[in-house]
């Protein structure tokens, strides 16, 4: 079926409420959702909502946890998740970061002890929408191998960059070191689909195209050992820089209940310090690029429904009957 942005968010909302969420968690994490959908990155949308709400309901993800904020420098703002998720630690920080940045240029925002980030896009993109270049960096338990170790030993550490264009969407793109997302390969587990060869090696280390036999192994990093050396930047600034877990010491992020203490490390800068004229020109160029046939990511038209399978909609309602008989 189809649902309006506003029917699939309100679904969403009430699905985290029922499962522990306290209002601003639940809807930061709606809102996060709502926007991985209609940018049409549906692997990080509802599919992957559901793992946040076992999350909640396993412990894995605090509901209740309220970020704390400091500020270590006058261009730093770092924020401890306590357990929590990310998406809410950008709302109580976001006004904070825009301001700072219009005063200084430049702001780090750091955050520690969270679920893992979702769709990393949205994090930039947000940014962008505000006139401002990001770069974020995320990590999470370890899935990727690197070299010739066949044991997973980063997250599939994604990064995402944004940068405003003038009169149209911002320039976006949002990619996992790994060759492909580990979501995507369980989705092709749980259907019984083939996977591409290259993106995972099975639990002996061997290239395989069984996705089944990849959910054992380790998923490997996009072109070799360019794409493994990303990998590592990416957990020096989202573990190392942040003080979170380690890809390999991060616990599961969908089984047990314990949080995997992720990291994720973001730079925000305003480019009209440099260049008043910089949206502007961006703009032009991007267009001289598309009219070459270059794929210009983060420009495409946005959906303004959700679809959602009959069987995803009852199972998030579902979650709402499992409160209301635990009151009874």
């Amino acid at each position: 079926m189809q649902y309006s942005l506003d029917e699939a968010k309100d679904l969403a909302v009430r699905a985290c409420l029922a499962v522990g969420a306290a209002p601003a968690a639940a809807n930061a994490l709606a809102e996060a959702t709502i926007s991985a959908e209609r940018h049409g990155r549906h692997s990080v949308g509802f599919a992957h909502l559901f793992d946040y709400l076992e999350g909640l309901l396993s412990g894995r993800i605090s509901g209740t946890a309220e970020p704390e904020l400091s500020y270590p420098a006058p261009a730093i703002v770092q924020a401890d998740a306590k357990g929590g998720i990310a998406q809410l630690c950008l709302d109580q920080a976001f006004e904070e970061l825009l301001a700072r940045t219009k005063s200084y240029g430049v702001t780090v925002f750091s955050v520690t002890d969270s679920y893992t980030a979702g769709e990393l896009g949205y994090y930039a993109r947000k940014m962008a929408e505000q006139g401002l270049i990001a770069l974020a960096a995320t990590n999470g338990p370890a899935l990727l191998a690197a070299g010739r170790s066949a044991e997973a030993v980063y997250g599939t550490n994604p990064f995402a960059f944004a940068a405003p264009t003038q009169g149209k969407a911002p320039l976006v793109f949002d990619q996992a070191s790994s060759a492909t997302a580990f979501v995507k390969v369980r989705g092709a587990a749980e259907r019984g689909d083939s996977i591409p060869e290259g993106w995972a090696v099975d639990e002996r280390g061997q290239h395989t195209t069984d996705s089944r036999e990849a959910i054992k192994g380790a998923l490997l990093a996009f072109g070799g050992s360019r794409g493994a050396n990303i990998a590592l930047m990416v957990e020096v600034l989202a573990a190392g820089v942040t003080g979170a877990n380690w890809s390999l010491d991060a616990p599961a992020f969908d089984e047990g209940s314990e949080s995997p203490g992720a990291g994720l490390f973001m730079v925000m800068l305003d480019p009209k310090v440099l260049d008043p004229s910089f949206s502007d020109r961006l703009a032009s160029q991007v267009e001289r690029l598309a009219a070459k046939g270059v794929h210009i990511p983060g420009g495409g038209s946005l959906q303004s429904e959700v679809d959602l399978p009959d069987e995803w909609v009852a199972r998030l309602e579902r979650y709402g009957n499992q409160k209301q008989e635990s009151s009874q």
